[in-house]
């Protein structure tokens, strides 16, 4: 079954609450303040059964000026709007106001309840109806119904329900498959519950037994019951109003304008990127950094407006800005909000959320101003391929892009696989679900192909750059996964070789110059003639009369090619004097079990500072394992 909500609008003692008891049974000004005074404060809540048998949820709105803020509250959430204008009166200061409101919240279905019609007579009730409908030319209620009503005779009530069921079978169903969201709109303690939180769902689902959040104060509690329409139910679904009970929650740490979701699902901000409709009906431009009210969810927050493509915004002009609060909210794309004059107090304009998490802009930057287009007017595939390029290296994540889209998780889950169908994205993090822009994959090889081109030139007798020199030159956030992603592709494509710790070009060849390849026979051969006694390679490359880098350089491409083992830092042996050497040890050790210093230093004939490097090298390689004073074979050679 559908869930509609059903929000009234209209000037003060036109009749809204009035109506709608007529229609429930229901007073809903609830308050001993309210009854007093004859005027609706705070937000009425109750339910209505069409003929049909489809059961609405109801909010009453109050229409007096002070509590306009109360009205935005209420408005959030609504599918169909009455609009109720009272015969006697006409269109008033709140009417035009409320319409404008519902109009910028996104509300596009409704209809016009002209009340108070036992109040005059048919002249005048026809000369009503002229105002109205010249009232509504040009609006989305331009072409609605206007029903005539007495709430107080009845007359009209029944044309009134036969209309309300014929248009609530025309509202488009919303499906539970989106963040689920439930802006806080009443908070109270009733006995034998504790702290319950009314309001309407906005998206998703919410079921017993639920951990949810509070947002932007980040506490935590777990639903304890619901409830729709006075029902208990299990579970309530997005366009339901409903009431939940929540777990050790306390009625003074909640407030109406936070939000309700699942842990961790929305992320605050004290900026928020918006598409602003400036009001015809402003008498004046607005400036750049002008104090506003920001109206969303059922929130209000003080903040800036910051216009991002000129100084200030005429009437009815439509303009990219950024919001920057007093106050963090948590808001998803296409959040719809209003804003409100700062003094004196007065709707001025609203529109979508385009970026509910964004940084801090710069004004007047083309690339700024083209990303908010994308993100306004752009088809899903192109706003998420907008998201990844504007991450970079970071990539986005599942949920992050679920915020910045508001798309169901199906929905986004296929868009992102024709994105890498087509390579313009990728997943760099399967286990956190993290995305990349293509181009920034194939950027991020050519940097590394560069980088490795700079290096063979610097070094060109250097096998390759070592690994962790590469990746240092990585680019700043860019995660160790996406590193090891860039240099797997680039292997498997065949444009880069990783031989242990080094990386090199697949085309990188090190070319000797002719007294480097006299230095590199040179060395040989002294290592050669030292067996295992060699010289240490400091004294070697200064006998030779040569630069330390250079000498070193050549030294490496002798350990490259097996020709030369590294023992310890300065000190190589030639690998046939060392495998012969290893060839007697393990002989020796499988002979003996074990093998003194002092027989290990009559096998191989050295001095300590050979024998006891000797010793630690083939320890290091697991031939040998020390055990005190002596070695055992640790394994066969």
């Amino acid at each position: 079954m559908k869930r509609i909500v059903l929000g009234t609008a209209g000037h003060i003692d036109h009749g809204k609450t009035s109506l709608i008891k007529a229609l429930t049974g229901v007073n809903t000004d609830r308050l001993k303040e309210e009854q007093l005074r004859g005027i609706t404060i705070e937000l009425g809540f109750t339910a209505l059964e069409l003929p049909s048998g489809l059961r609405l949820g109801v909010v009453d709105v109050p229409g007096h000026e002070k509590f306009v803020k109360n009205m935005v509250a209420g408005a959030t959430g609504i599918d169909i709007v009455v609009l109720v204008i009272a015969a006697d009166e006409g269109v008033m200061p709140q009417t035009r106001e409320h319409m404008e409101i519902c109009t910028l919240l996104g509300v596009r279905h409704g209809f016009v309840a002209l009340t108070k019609i036992d109040m005059v007579d048919e002249e005048f009730l026809e000369l009503a109806m002229e105002d109205v409908k010249d009232f509504l030319a040009g609006t989305f209620l331009e072409d609605a119904p206007i029903i005539p009503v007495s709430s107080v005779t009845g007359e009209g009530i029944e044309a009134f329900l036969a209309t309300l069921d014929t248009l609530a079978a025309k509202v488009p169903s919303r499906e539970p498959a989106g963040l689920f969201r439930l802006p806080v709109d009443r908070v109270f303690t009733m006995k034998g519950f504790g702290t319950v939180i009314t309001g309407t769902l906005s998206g998703g689902r919410v079921r017993v037994g639920d951990p949810v959040m509070l947002y932007p104060s980040g506490l935590t509690s777990k639903v304890r019951g619901i409830q729709v329409h006075n029902t208990a139910v299990e579970e309530a679904l997005v366009g339901q109003r409903t009431a939940i009970n929540f777990q050790g929650l306390e009625k003074s740490a909640v407030e109406r304008g936070e939000v309700i979701s699942s842990p961790g699902a929305l992320v605050t901000s004290f900026m928020v990127d918006v598409s602003l409709h400036y009001l015809p009906s402003n008498k004046k431009a607005a400036k750049n950094r002008t104090r506003m009210r920001f109206h969303t969810g059922t929130s209000e927050v003080l903040g800036v407006l910051v216009l991002l493509d000129r100084d200030e915004i005429e009437p009815g002009q439509t303009a990219p800005a950024q919001l920057r609060l007093d106050t963090p909210v948590a808001l998803v794309k296409d959040d719809r909000y209003v804003l409100r004059s700062y003094s004196p107090v007065r709707t001025i304009g609203g529109g979508k959320v385009l970026n509910p998490i964004p940084p801090k802009h710069k004004r007047h930057r083309p690339e700024v101003i083209k990303a908010l287009a994308v993100l306004q007017d752009g088809t899903p595939e192109q706003v998420v391929a907008r998201l990844l390029a504007d991450a970079d290296v970071k990539g986005v994540s599942f949920s992050h892009l679920r915020l910045m889209t508001n798309l169901p998780d199906k929905t986004l889950q296929q868009v992102l696989q024709q994105l890498m169908t087509r390579r313009t994205a990728l997943v760099i993090d399967r286990e956190a679900q993290i995305y990349l822009h293509g181009d920034t994959f194939e950027r991020l090889k050519q940097q590394c192909r560069e980088a490795l081109d700079k290096y063979h030139r610097d070094n060109p007798l250097k096998a390759g750059m070592p690994k962790e020199e590469l990746k240092g030159r990585f680019p700043r956030g860019a995660r160790t996964k996406l590193f090891t992603l860039v240099l797997n592709q680039m292997v498997k494509d065949g444009s880069l070789v990783v031989e242990e710790e080094a990386v090199r070009l697949a085309d990188h060849r090190v070319s000797l110059a002719a007294d480097q390849t006299v230095l590199q026979a040179r060395f040989l051969d002294a290592y050669r003639r030292g067996g295992l006694q060699p010289p240490y390679f400091k004294e070697l490359y200064s006998d030779a009369g040569v630069p330390a880098n250079q000498a070193k350089d050549v030294l490496q491409l002798l350990v490259n090619a097996g020709e030369l083992v590294k023992v310890k830092e300065d000190l190589y042996f030639e690998r046939r004097a060392i495998d012969a050497l290893k060839a007697r040890l393990v002989d020796f050790l499988k002979a003996n079990g074990e093998i003194s210093t002092p027989q290990f230093k009559e096998m191989t004939g050295v001095s300590r500072k050979y024998l006891i490097p000797l010793a630690e090298y083939f320890d290091s390689r697991n031939v040998t394992i020390r055990i005190g004073d002596i070695r055992k074979l640790r394994r066969a050679g």
